[in-house]
């Protein structure tokens, strides 16, 4: 099968073998989603040789259980042992033994094939079309902020970055009802979050030590920076980005200042599904472009372009039919060579498939087997 390899922080596309583990199901990708975290590894975040990639929809090819065959599916990306203490304890993310779809001892989803254990696997609903199913991983992470603290309506919260995760953040927070204000630098991000009535602020605007909860998705030092200053005494700092090397942060201040810090990364996928399911968020308004396989070194590189959100790598031609043969009504694909950068209207130009939407409607429900 083909694949895109990382080795030595080069990316290259490779013929390699079908995977064969026969106690997981084996699944052919349907769409795969470049994160912010597979970039970060190209440049050498953190080491890692194989399959890059962990966002997907999938369908199942081969199974222990047969029932799982044909099924649209997708993955949690933490394969773990369950025998440990942290899985014995509740905490099987944080499994001593754990694999990682795409980042950690396990090849990932940047290929025709891939595989996991079945119980990482979550049917998708039919009227979920692959266009949003994809973000069902970056989703659920957005979520966990929800699993970690209590949002309130009278809360006052600030997001610091809009970017790929930052959008799904925003969106997922809007559903709260707090007073959220959001920080987003390029006019498209901006667009986004104002469409669906996300209220938006500059970093000037930001009232230092006045906000309850303060969400920090930049990733960079003068990201923590900002949302630091921004925080009140005894309010909650989220970080929802990792930051490659060393920072220096004045913890003393901290101490003072009685500030809870939470750590956030991956989250719940069944209401992740089931916030698509009933159109509650559009993760797909993300999509910039849409590469084959075969350009997946081009579309790795397309990502890593300055405000460009989500960029999707098709190993087959699917069109945009589910199983049952529908085509969403709210997505329309053609062939584009235009401007990578030009937006226009609703419409986004990436370099390859433009996706024009209209209304949706939700229908169906969700399980996850």
């Amino acid at each position: 099968m083909k694949a895109l390899w990382l080795e030595n922080n080069l990316t290259s596309l490779r013929d390699i073998p079908q995977p064969n583990k026969p106690a997981e199901a084996l699944i052919k990708i349907r769409r795969a989603g470049v994160c912010s975290t597979d970039l970060e590894l190209v440049k050498g975040y953190y080491p890692f040789t194989g399959i890059l990639g962990h966002e997907f929809v999938g369908e199942v090819v081969n199974a222990p259980e047969p029932a799982w065959i044909g099924q649209r599916v997708v993955g949690e990306i933490n394969a773990v042992c369950g025998k440990c203490e942290s899985c014995l304890n509740g905490r099987p993310t944080h499994c001593e033994n754990r694999s990682v779809l795409g980042i950690t001892n396990r090849d990932g989803v940047f290929a025709e094939y891939t595989t996991l254990p079945l119980e990482n696997l979550y049917r998708v609903p039919d009227s979920v079309p692959d266009e949003m199913a994809v973000f069902t991983e970056p989703l659920a992470a957005a979520l966990e902020i929800q699993q970690q603290i209590q949002v309130k309506p009278t809360d006052r919260v600030v997001l610091i970055g809009a970017g790929r995760l930052g959008q799904l953040i925003a969106q997922t927070l809007a559903l709260t009802g707090c007073d959220l204000h959001v920080v987003a630098r390029h006019p498209y991000q901006q667009s986004l979050l104002t469409a669906r009535g996300i209220r938006l602020i500059t970093e000037a605007e930001i009232q230092p030590r006045k906000w309850d909860i303060v969400v920090e998705a930049t990733g960079s030092p003068d990201g923590f920076n900002l949302a630091r200053g921004a925080i009140r005494p005894r309010g909650t700092l989220v970080m929802k980005s990792t930051y490659k090397g060393d920072m220096s942060i004045n913890f003393s201040s901290i101490v003072v200042d009685e500030i809870n810090i939470i750590g956030s990364r991956c989250g719940p996928f069944g209401p992740a599904l089931r916030l698509m399911e009933k159109r509650e968020v559009d993760p797909s308004v993300l999509i910039a472009a849409q590469y084959k396989l075969g350009e997946a070194v081009k579309a790795l590189e397309h990502a890593a372009q300055t405000g460009v959100l989500k960029v999707l790598i098709e190993p087959y031609r699917q069109g945009h039919s589910l199983r049952n043969g529908h085509i969403p009504e709210h997505l329309h694909e053609h062939d584009d060579k235009g401007d990578k950068n030009n937006y226009t209207g609703n419409n986004r130009e990436g370099s390859r498939i433009v996706f024009a939407r209209k209304p949706i409607h939700p229908n169906g429900k969700s399980k996850r087997s």
